[in-house]
């Protein structure tokens, strides 16, 4: 039988109120009756001092697994550390699980943190959502709340809704928007060259990847309006900068007439060595919102790039995961990128308004 862990936790909070009651009278009742002043004999002051003695009882501390993709992901950093301080803020430890992009190792790890019974709340931070929700089903039914954040944990790319029931909060972007908005900076990006053919190299980051596959419709879909725009290389870079120099350095040498090159702002950070000797005829388009993307972009090295916030996400999924345990009320999905300017989408134009906003070094 399922159970219910907002009822657990109520019950656990009408449960603490009681034993402090209880405490309380027999605290009153200890002692001789001389040591204790009488109803009719105390003052006002003395009945204000008492109260005022009185302890407040503070919240539990929450043990709360955190299941990071990598920690050594520099995406990834700037999102646990903001996750530990709102941890911290709201009398909650996080327990860290790397799962160090392997999807597999993920899930083992969730299956293990429920199975240990030691945490009252898990954040998942899905390599591959789809396959992590029966298990998160079966957190949820042992009274182990849950909060997800960064990618989606569910099989649906086109919303930041809660796609299981009983989450507790979800801080997720929208793979489908932030796809379509690639795609839409490539097409502006190919008409700023002004090329027929617009010949694309596509640097994808775990081509294995739910997200990665999202992302890739989306972008297609942004494009397939323009017949000009054809993808003539592809690479993978696994988010990592010699990888996406790697990939940019084949894609130029396969196809000299290269006239954009995209990618996450690692692969690009590659990107932009890859192409020093003719870099006036190719354009950079990279996703992440990064420092040294946007620093690059305000010095011309790049064309542009498209927002994600990873700092917002670990803060705020946390903060909402630990309210709605405090609350026993579950949060509405939330895409901390709907917000930003211009849709989030980078360029030379409007750079300045996003330095001050870049969350991660990229």
């Amino acid at each position: 039988m399922r159970t219910d862990p907002v009822g657990r936790i109520r019950l656990r909070r009408v449960a603490g109120s009681l034993a402090v009651v209880s405490l309380v009278v027999a605290a009153c009742s200890s002692g001789t009756a001389s040591s204790a002043p009488s109803a009719t004999s105390a003052t006002p002051s003395t009945a204000a001092s008492q109260a005022a003695a009185t302890p407040t009882a503070e919240p539990k501390t929450l043990e709360i697994a955190y299941l990071s993709f990598a920690v050594a992901n520099s995406y990834d950093a700037p999102m646990l550390a903001a996750a530990q301080a709102a941890a911290a803020a709201g009398n909650a430890k996080l327990t860290v699980f790397d799962a160090n992009l392997d999807p597999a190792n993920q899930t083992k790890q969730l299956q293990d943190a429920v199975a240990s019974g030691k945490y009252d709340a898990i954040i998942t931070q899905p390599l591959y959502g789809a396959g992590l929700v029966e298990d998160v089903k079966k957190a949820i039914a042992a009274g182990i709340a849950v909060g997800n954040i960064d990618q989606v944990l569910g099989s649906d790319m086109t919303t930041p809704n809660s796609q299981v029931e009983g989450l507790s909060a979800n801080v997720a972007f929208v793979p489908s928007e932030l796809g379509r908005k690639i795609g839409e900076l490539v097409v502006t990006a190919c008409t700023d060259l002004k090329a027929n053919p617009c010949n694309v190299g596509y640097i994808w980051s775990v081509k294995a990847a739910a997200l990665d596959v999202a992302l890739k419709e989306a972008f297609d879909k942004a494009t397939a309006s323009h017949p000009e725009i054809k993808i003539v290389g592809e690479g993978e870079s696994f988010y990592a900068t010699a990888l996406g120099l790697k990939a940019a350095q084949d894609i130029v040498a396969a196809h000299p007439d290269i006239s954009v090159i995209v990618g996450a702002d690692q692969a690009i950070t590659g990107a932009v060595v890859a192409v020093k000797d003719i870099a006036d005829k190719v354009r950079l388009v990279g996703y992440g919102g990064g420092t040294v993307a946007l620093q690059d972009i305000a010095a011309g090295t790049r064309f542009g790039t498209v927002m994600q916030m990873p700092g917002t996400e670990g803060r705020l999924g946390t903060e909402q995961l630990i309210q709605a345990i405090r609350t026993g009320t579950p949060m509405p999905g939330v895409d901390p990128l709907a917000s930003l300017p211009d849709g989030g989408v980078v360029t030379k134009a409007n750079v300045d308004t996003f330095l001050p906003l870049a969350e991660w070094p990229g």
